[in-house]
């Protein structure tokens, strides 16, 4: 009887579709329920025509990249126009988090894997994702009518029969396509970040310098949204309104806080908050985009309302050298601080831009009557958030060359582990 193949040891542990679909089961429950109790805590449990699970199911679509398309009609004489463009970071951040860790569970204890071994098991969670995905295009549909009120506005609308009515839908061929890229983003980050995770033996060496500078960018924006939380109980307890609080909390947390990582960096971005209709967000950004036009928002005009706006820079200057260290400390093969500037520059400068692309905000909802105007602006409300982009990337290149070459000179002294120092291998009384 041949003895077992080294090559396929016992202890391998098996990864089938029980455990794919386990993997990805628990990343819709768990974005499902965050999904649920953020909308909540916002009063959206007051929907008509029990519209609330469809719109849990809209939420965590977008939180997967999908896409949703706002709709309405108000009759033969008036027309709605509405649009969204937000993505909920909490509920996406909960989603990565619980997919990578299904996804790297059975791949513990394991130093390589073959590149047929990962992209199986990387297919069959693909596969029931793909599933989950058009249910959840499917599901997220709903058409509701807008109460005018008893006022000037609800006489108008009984007169002319303009009985508002506001829908969403869900698009299918792009909920799937960056459903399934968002999935594919989160294993590939997954196989990167995590210090135990295996990886094909043929990549081991090319993956080396990128491994740490990844692990440090995550363990930054992880960071960053710590400190958000922190700070928001803070507020939840010392000036009230815990509901809208936790709301924030749990829909937009990783939105404000990688927001204000980009601030105190010194980014700006353009905004505009107008009408009843909003989104969750702090006293003072509603204050600074609160204007008649496109307001700018960045360090100065937050510190004009609210002097303690400085602390984002302080903040950054904590946080980026420490994420320079951690990547410089990790890394193994002790790049010189040139080398390792760059390196740091180009992970904060591709890290600065997923914010900015996943931190745009456009909504907006508007009645009009007879095609003229909008019916005394109480029925229209707009949010925009966009970022300036080449300067936020350039501001994050020079915080990243400049940090990066800090960290490296405070990690120049750590051993990394196992290293053994050069005058331990001498025999005793032999000189250097």
């Amino acid at each position: 009887m041949s003895a077992p193949s080294p090559s396929a040891p016992s202890g391998v542990p098996r990864h089938g579709w029980l455990q794919a679909l386990l993997t990805v089961v628990a990343g819709l429950v768990a974005m499902a329920a965050v999904a649920s109790l953020g909308l909540w805590a916002a009063g959206a449990t007051g929907l008509p025509d029990n519209a609330f699970p469809r719109v849990v199911a809209a939420t965590v679509a977008t939180a997967v990249g999908g896409s949703v398309q706002l709709s309405g009609n108000a009759g033969a004489l008036a027309e709605t126009h509405a649009g969204i463009t937000v993505t909920p970071l909490s509920v996406t951040l909960t989603g990565a988090l619980v997919v990578a860790a299904g996804f790297l569970r059975p791949l513990r204890h394991r130093a390589v894997a073959g590149v047929r071994e990962l992209a199986g098991w990387a297919a069959r969670i693909a596969a029931l994702w793909l599933l989950a995905l058009i249910g959840l295009a499917l599901g997220a549909r709903q058409t509701f009518a807008v109460d005018l009120g008893e006022g000037v506005l609800g006489a108008i609308g009984s007169l002319f029969g303009a009985a508002p009515r506001v829908g969403f839908t869900t698009q299918l061929p792009l909920t799937v396509l960056f459903g399934l890229l968002w999935l594919a983003g989160v294993l590939v980050l997954a196989l990167l970040v995590a210090p135990g995770a295996p990886l094909p033996a043929r990549l081991v060496r090319f993956w080396a310098p990128v491994r740490p500078a990844a692990y440090a960018m995550v363990a930054l924006l992880l960071a960053c949204v710590a400190v958000g939380l922190v700070a928001a109980l803070v507020a939840a307890a010392t000036r009230g309104h815990p509901a809208e609080t936790f709301a924030l909390i749990l829909l937009g947390l990783p939105n404000l806080a990688w927001l204000g990582l980009t601030i105190g960096m010194g980014a700006t971005w353009d905004g505009r908050v107008a009408g009843p209709f909003g989104l969750p967000m702090p006293r003072l950004l509603d204050e600074v985009l609160r204007t008649p036009e496109v307001s700018t928002l960045n360090l100065g005009t937050l510190a004009g309302h609210d002097g303690r706006a400085w602390w984002l820079l302080v903040a950054d200057a904590v946080l980026l050298p420490a994420a320079a260290f951690l990547m410089a400390a990790r890394s193994p093969d002790r790049a010189h601080g040139p080398v390792h500037a760059v390196r740091m520059a180009v992970a904060l400068a591709l890290t600065v831009l997923m914010i900015c692309l996943l931190g745009r905000v456009s909504a907006h909802y508007g009645l009009s009557l007879l095609g003229i105007g909008d019916l005394g602006g109480g029925l229209s409300g707009e949010v925009l958030l966009t970022p300036r982009l080449w300067s936020a990337l350039g501001l994050a290149v020079l915080w990243g060359l400049v940090t990066g070459f800090l960290g490296s000179l405070a990690a120049r002294r750590l051993r990394h582990r196992g290293e053994v120092p050069a005058d331990a291998s001498r025999p005793p009384g032999e000189r250097p």
